[in-house]
């Protein structure tokens, strides 16, 4: 399809990284606004190189990872999108690139080099700002990769960052008092004597957290007059009426235009309906009762979604080539996108099996509305479906109940294959 246009070269070695002292200025605004309190925990002595596992809500993220290695050099791992037309200033403060949701043994050796180079290797693991405030879907990877880097594995999650810039309500709503925990869950002689299957384990643990949750313990109001704008992105589906993409929003209310229920967003962060029952006064409820109704439709195998899309791909950090239009296709076998690009037709399959999540954009850019992102080797296409019909929250939540029940169906055959 694009054999001809140059792709970003991932090979190329990563840099040690530049400008930290000048990263440590930039950030120090943000961390004072909102009063960021960093607590270490098993840290006494440990020193780089390491593996930094970060959970992923904002770009406030980022600003707190470089407080807590300071003064010491770091590679964070980045999306092919944060290099556009920057790639030389990512370099040189030490990105690397990877293309989401990829099996990707060039950024393994990539990370080897961090190591080896005595750095930090900081990585974001969910690959995706989280939609709710909550864990996002975790590499079965990660105990494997510990392993291979033989170094200790430290994790930095925070709190506060969803509440304050939502994914769904980017602008900054001013909350005060976030939090870190840096830990070292592992040092490198723990690493070696514990097996992949238990350091996943670990931090899997490590990785749990609910922003609203911690909103509400710890008093946290916020009077964003805009708080609930956007929400309906990320909750499409009226738990009253059971209408999916009728969804609304707008100042501090939520509603759904199919049945009329009104919900609002109160300044603990909570839903309270207008008038009749709350369905859900937590947020992240509501939304993993939309995954328990996807996983319905998986596991009964009807599970279909199909229409027209734009497409724009991004096969380096120069900017965007448009594709046109094309037919996206999200069913029980993943997904396929078959288009023609100057005449000549193409298709991209990626198979359910082999995507255990994906990434998604809400009005992405502010060019054609929200996306999916599809990455290959090579390529990143984003996908843009048309009409009101869909959601990509949804596609998201059926990509992963997908691959679950997937490899659970392949492990029942493989067992009824061994007992035979």
């Amino acid at each position: 399809m694009l054999e001809q246009v140059e792709r970003f070269d991932m090979k190329r070695p990563p840099m040690r990284q530049h400008l930290r002292l000048l990263m440590r200025l930039l950030v120090l605004p943000s961390l004072i606004s909102h009063r960021n309190k960093l607590t270490k925990v098993r840290m006494e002595g440990i020193k780089p190189p390491y593996l930094l596992l970060c959970n992923h809500n904002s770009f406030m993220d980022f600003t707190v990872a470089v407080k807590a290695t300071w003064p010491h050099r770091t590679n964070f791992v980045v999306a092919i999108d944060g290099f556009l037309k920057r790639e030389w200033l990512l370099r040189l403060i030490g990105c690397i690139c990877k293309r989401k949701f990829t099996r990707d043994t060039v950024l393994i050796r990539q990370l080897r080099r961090v190591v080896e180079n005595g750095d930090i290797a900081a990585i974001y693991p969910e690959a995706r700002y989280s939609l709710c405030g909550t864990t996002a879907v975790l590499p079965e990877s990660l105990g494997k990769l510990a392993k291979l880097l033989k170094v200790p594995v430290v994790t930095l999650i925070c709190n506060g960052h969803h509440v304050n810039s939502p994914f769904w309500n980017l602008p900054d709503h001013h909350v005060k008092g976030t939090t870190a925990t840096m830990t070292c869950l592992y040092t490198a002689e723990e690493v070696g004597n514990a097996s992949h299957e238990e350091i996943a384990a670990a931090i899997e643990r490590a990785f749990q957290y609910d922003d609203f949750r911690w909103q509400k313990e710890n008093g946290i109001r916020i009077t964003y007059p805009d708080r609930a704008k956007g929400l309906h992105k990320v909750l499409y589906q009226c738990p009253r009426c059971g209408v999916e993409y009728r969804m609304a929003s707008a100042g501090t209310e939520l509603w759904c235009q199919s049945c009329g229920k009104r919900w609002e967003m109160t300044e603990l962060g909570e839903l309270c309906a207008r008038e009749g029952e709350t369905e859900f006064s937590h947020i992240p409820d509501w939304y993993e009762w939309e995954r328990q109704n996807v996983r319905r439709e998986v596991a009964g195998g009807t599970y279909h979604f199909r229409c027209r899309a734009r497409v724009d791909a991004l096969p380096n950090a120069r900017g965007y080539m448009d594709l046109g239009a094309a037919e996206l296709i999200h069913d029980m076998t993943g997904f396929t996108l078959r288009g023609s690009y100057r005449g000549e037709d193409y298709e991209v399959v990626i198979p359910a099996s082999g995507l255990y999540s994906c990434h998604i954009e809400y009005d992405y850019l502010g060019k054609y509305g929200d996306c999916v992102d599809l990455n290959t080797a090579e390529d990143t296409l984003y996908t843009y479906p048309e009409g009101r019909d869909f959601s990509v929250t949804k596609l998201a939540l059926a990509t992963e109940e997908l691959y679950q029940h997937y490899w659970a169906q392949e492990k029942l055959r493989r067992g009824e294959a061994a007992a035979e």
